[in-house]
């Protein structure tokens, strides 16, 4: 590549690994791309089976795993100065160990390109909003993902004071949520003694409710991919701030 100026994506490109079943992410996080800044979106193909019960959960989890780091490799010629990792579930499932392997394996793949993921994109997020370790937890999933969700956050030493879930029927299926319905889980999460509240799941579309929401909660709101596409910005040196999308881009 020449040393001419790009004009595309002079400042920063992200590349943002998202579920073939997910039409949340991408969208979500086009919206938040400041002036220089370009994504790059390489689809993981998985299944998209119930996950209602632990046989379709459990292949839609294999899925995942088997696609993440082929579907990484077809962005490592695309020059990129990040890669988003942005499916939640692999995250958290194989709890604090296992994630800190499953990141080794992913930035080989990525071949030494820095990599975020949703529990490492939130775990910095808490840090920064003055070391929050009282949560209330927002899970797409029906109650059968909940715990490994959970449990990942108690691993990590937060206390989970209330947790709501949106009762996603399969992959595709978790993003056919309502405003209502969002506003309706935010209630649940923000119980007594809860510092901010936590939406995983990056086929949520909540990026622009968490704002809405942290007006009439008086509480950071921190939705999947608002915090995914914050920390690969700040890990990257690009500091903008704008309004719209919760108070991380506004004051950290």
């Amino acid at each position: 590549m020449s040393n001419t100026p790009k004009v595309l994506g002079h400042r920063l490109r992200i590349g943002v690994v998202i579920p073939s079943t997910n039409t949340s992410a991408q969208p979500e996080m086009d919206s938040m791309r400041p002036f220089g800044v370009t994504n790059h979106v390489g689809r993981m193909v998985i299944v998209d089976e119930a996950l209602t019960a632990e046989p379709g959960f459990n292949s839609v989890i294999h899925a995942m795993r088997r696609s993440t780091e082929p579907a990484i490799k077809t962005l490592k010629d695309c020059q990129l100065n990040r890669i988003i990792v942005a499916v939640s579930p692999d995250a958290y499932w194989r709890g604090v160990e296992g994630h800190q392997q499953m990141l080794g394996h992913l930035q080989d793949a990525a071949g030494g390109i820095g990599i975020t993921t949703s529990a490492d994109a939130i775990e910095e997020a808490l840090a920064r909003l003055g070391n929050v370790r009282r949560i209330g937890l927002i899970s797409p999933y029906t109650a059968i993902g909940n715990e490994a969700v959970s449990q990942f956050f108690v691993d990590k030493g937060y206390e989970v004071v209330a947790l709501a879930n949106l009762g996603g029927q399969s992959p595709s299926r978790i993003a056919e949520v309502s405003l209502q319905d969002l506003r309706q889980a935010v209630e649940t999460a923000n119980a007594p003694g809860v510092e901010a509240i936590v939406q995983v799941g990056t086929n949520v579309p909540m990026s622009s409710f968490a704002h809405t929401a942290e007006q009439w909660t008086g509480k950071p709101v921190i939705a999947n991919n608002t915090v995914l596409y914050w920390h690969a910005m700040r890990m990257s040196g690009v500091g903008d701030q704008f309004d719209g999308f919760g108070r991380l881009f506004g004051c950290c």
